[in-house]
């Protein structure tokens, strides 16, 4: 019973930091949640994995964050893109869409542990909301470093759910390369998007 209690409250943890990532402005914010969306989505992994396979997955979570801030941390450049100062304009539409992509979430989630028994429905519930955050998120910007939180957003829901189905250490592994890897691409695009294209002298 326990158990199922703080699964609640870090489902209701994945479902307040999916809108802070939303909704946020300062990029700062969202990494932070980022940071604790990925210590609601260790919990529940482990319902269904070993600590130590839940710990690798926080673990990575963490250097993906820590590598994107440094990144963006490390850019001299100050303006605001397009997509930033249009944000708190947009701000109660992002919000409705995390609240309907949070009503979907809830009532697809006893039909698909009526269709799958075992998942969970704290685990169903979580990752269909990260899933679902992702997707919205991917949907209304254009800036590198949502699109990569957007996307890491997304893969975390999909890890959810398939570690309630597959418990292999071999994908749990691939799973955490891929998660560095969109950190580390996302952090390559940020970089070069931020270099001025420079223009050919003639010697």
């Amino acid at each position: 019973m326990a158990t199922d209690i703080v699964s609640w409250i870090a489902v209701g943890m994945i479902l307040a930091t999916s809108a802070t990532i939303l909704i946020s402005r300062d990029w700062r914010v969202p990494l932070g949640a980022l940071a604790v969306q990925y210590i609601a989505a260790f919990w529940l992994v482990t319902r269904h994995l070993p600590f130590v396979m839940g710990s690798a997955k926080l673990i990575t979570g963490w250097m993906v964050v820590a590598a994107l801030g440094m990144t963006r941390l490390g850019l001299t450049s100050t303006e605001e893109s397009a997509d930033e100062t249009s944000l708190l304009s947009g701000r109660w539409f992002r919000a409705t869409l995390i609240g309907i992509v949070a009503l979907v979430s809830i009532g697809a989630t006893s039909r698909i542990e009526t269709s799958i028994p075992g998942l969970g429905l704290q685990v169903i519930a979580g990752s269909l909301i990260l899933i679902g955050a992702g997707v919205i998120h991917l949907g209304v910007t254009s800036d590198v470093l949502r699109v990569t939180l957007g996307l890491l957003t997304m893969l975390t829901g999909f890890e959810i759910l398939y570690a309630a189905v597959e418990s292999s250490i071999l994908v749990a592994g691939l799973l955490a390369l891929t998660n560095l890897g969109l950190g580390i691409v996302g952090s390559y695009l940020m970089i070069a998007g931020s270099i001025p294209l420079e223009t050919e002298e003639d010697v």
